[in-house]
């Protein structure tokens, strides 16, 4: 075969093989072959509500703006999995664009030689037909030589007709897959493909916006408790654990007080996994024993009662050491004035945004509640309120934002009945439930830098969740 009829025949073996891949693995990559895709049908429109939302704008009497910050719904990430699979169907409908535009090129540039031939063909089919008319004239050796050509020739007829049809094949395809990235595309930018770095960096920035934001609110004030959420199962009915509301971030250490008397053994985790598992990473044998459950860290001390005494100690958990030891003046102790559980909870220590507090009773407020605010250093008192409420009547009690909350049953059916405000020296009845799970509560206490109750339930180490109540600040609040 000659040189020009060699490359005729690799055109048409690369063009059986481009018709070949394109009427069985193309319509089946772009999905031409089973089903199409429909907007209306197939894709579900989804709007994520975005950016932080403000509700019940008001005024209160003194005429600073209040607020409530609803953050946005934290499942964002839950499309991301498909948000993926669209920009990747997406990124293959794009090369197989990139793809098919160089096929069609390649193709174009084949067909413009297959039509050059085609037309060579033709004149040489008429060429011959005018020579056989006059074949007399012609030598027949040479007649007989143009007369095989031509029947070489003759077969290629019928394919080169299939090769146009293929390359318009080709250019419909490219069509329909131009439409249908064009399709993807605005899918993408109709649900917003973000993948989960991108939704993580959102999210993050979010936070941060909400933590300037609440470096602007005022105290809160408790409106709901919701849980618990059951930790660990360990101890006696009766015990203590909690973590320190002042320390960093990355400083998660739990302490663990087990019973109410006659125990001077504290144990430490790094974490609240670690608490869980059991690993303890430290202990600590206090120089005293304690009395009842109300204890309390505070900026690396442990606050406690010293057993059969109104003496508040301050242990230092770096040194091993007593940094400060005071009495507490006219507290009743060793079962006179406790809760309603009784455990010689006659001294509840705690901490809230503010500071140090103590919660006790005397015989010259008639065993009512007393608070008192102390300095974390001296324990020093710094001023005291008297309430009208008995302590024997309380189930247990704690502090947020200066305010203290009493529960009015540490058994089933509790609920927060009455609030005192150091602010205003006024109190007011409330009904705020909470679920005693395992029945018998013996310890709950606020920790600020977490927002939740810590709580001893019967066995139980819980944590409860809260809502609060703010404000924001004016240029007039202190």
């Amino acid at each position: 075969m000659s040189p020009p009829l060699l490359k005729l025949g690799a055109v048409l073996s690369t063009m059986a093989m481009i018709s070949n891949w394109m009427s069985q693995t193309l319509p089946s990559l772009v999905g031409l072959n089973t089903t199409r895709i429909t907007t209306s049908d197939t894709l579900t429109q989804i709007s994520p509500k975005e950016g932080w939302q403000v509700y019940s704008s008001a005024q209160d009497p003194d005429g600073r703006c209040i607020c409530t910050v609803v953050a946005p719904e934290q499942n964002l990430c839950s499309r991301d999995a498909k948000s993926r699979q669209l920009r990747q169907l997406l990124e293959k409908v794009q090369n197989m664009s990139q793809s098919i535009e160089v096929l069609n090129l390649r193709t174009q540039r084949d067909f413009q030689y297959v039509l050059k031939m085609e037309t060579q063909m033709k004149g040489l089919k008429a060429k011959f037909r005018q020579i056989e008319d006059d074949r007399k004239t012609l030598m027949t050796k040479h007649f007989q030589e143009l007369k095989e050509k031509m029947d070489e020739l003759l077969p290629l007829i019928p394919v080169l007709e299939q090769y146009k049809t293929d390359a318009k094949l080709i250019t419909q395809f490219k069509e329909e897959i131009r439409n249908l990235s064009t399709v993807l595309t605005g899918i993408q930018e109709e649900i917003g493909a973000y993948d989960y770095e991108e939704l993580h960096q959102r999210v993050v920035n979010l936070e941060s916006r909400l933590r300037d934001c609440m470096k602007k609110l005022t105290c809160g004030k408790l409106m709901k408790i919701t849980g618990p959420i059951t930790v660990k199962i360990s101890g006696t009915r009766f015990g203590a654990w909690m973590t320190d509301p002042l320390a960093s971030e990355k400083n998660n250490r739990v302490w663990y007080m087990d019973s109410y008397t006659n125990n001077k053994i504290v144990r430490e985790y790094k974490s609240i996994a670690d608490f869980v598992s059991g690993a303890e990473s430290r202990t600590y044998n206090l120089p005293f024993k304690w009395a009842g459950t109300n204890h309390v860290v505070y900026n690396g001390s442990l606050y406690f009662n010293k057993y059969q005494s109104n003496i508040i100690i301050k242990y230092s958990f770096d040194t091993g050491r007593v940094l400060a030891q005071r009495s507490l003046e006219y507290a009743g102790f060793h079962n006179v004035y406790p809760y309603t559980w009784g455990g010689f909870s006659d001294i509840d220590l705690m901490a809230d945004e503010i500071g140090l507090w103590a919660v006790y009773a005397t015989n010259q407020n008639a065993g009512n509640i007393v608070i008192s605010q102390l300095n974390q250093d001296t324990l020093e008192v710094l001023k005291s309120w008297s309430t009208g409420y008995p302590k024997r009547s309380a189930g247990e009690s704690f502090m947020i934002c200066g305010t203290l909350y009493v529960t009015n049953s540490h058994l089933t059916g509790a609920k927060v009945y009455y609030s005192y405000s150091t602010k205003t020296s006024t109190y007011e009845y409330t009904d705020i439930p909470f679920h005693n799970q395992y029945f018998h509560i013996s310890m709950l206490d606020y920790n600020a830098r977490d927002r939740a109750l810590y709580a001893w339930n019967n066995g139980h180490q819980v944590l409860f969740n809260v809502t609060l109540f703010h404000v924001i600040k004016t240029e007039d609040d202190t």
